[in-house]
Order: C-alpha cells, then sequence, then structure tokens
C-alpha cells in the first residue's frame, strides 16, 4: 500500500490500494478513516491538490463508503508512521 504525506488542513497522511480501490485517511487527531471503492484518478488528485483537506471535503467526504480505520490493532504502526512522517503536532 503507498503511503504519503499531506501537509495542511486536517489530514496527516493517506495510503491507497489500487488493487483493492481503498483510500486509507489519518487526521491530524489520530483517527483513521478507510474509503472503498475510490477510483485511481481520485488518489492521483488528492495527492497533486493545492489543499488535500478541501479535496477530501469536496470529493471524498461523502462519496464513497466509509468506516473507521484500524490503525490501533498494531501497536507499533503509530511508532512507524511516527518514525515515517514524523510526530502529529500538540494541540
Amino acid at each position: 500500500m503507498e503511503r504519503r504525506t499531506l501537509k495542511g488542513g486536517k489530514l496527516k497522511a493517506a495510503a491507497y490500494e489500487e488493487r483493492d480501490k481503498r483510500l486509507e485517511l489519518e487526521f491530524v487527531d489520530g483517527s483513521v478513516r478507510v474509503f472503498k471503492g475510490v477510483p485511481d484518478e481520485v488518489w492521483r488528485r488528492l495527492l497533486s491538490a493545492p489543499n488535500p483537506a478541501s479535496y477530501y471535503e469536496d470529493r471524498i467526504a461523502d462519496e464513497y463508503p466509509n468506516a473507521p480505520g484500524s490503525a490501533a490493532a498494531d501497536a507499533g504502526a503509530r511508532a512507524r508512521l511516527d518514525d515515517l512522517f514524523g510526530q502529529a503536532p500538540k494541540d
């Protein structure tokens, strides 16, 4: 699964599985949403959007079936993400 850091707004990172058309979005508050049936083009446009959070709100949030992610299931997942992307800013 390809994972990328996103800058600005409430999105922290995104991952996409082309075969399953599955998009995972990680938010700065640590929550994760998993979207199903997301076309490759939507993934590419999210990554190239000047403001990924706005693109998410306009083109993804209410368009695709989604559910809470399960990143917390793996105790080491948070540490690996923080190693890759840095820690989320504290409020």
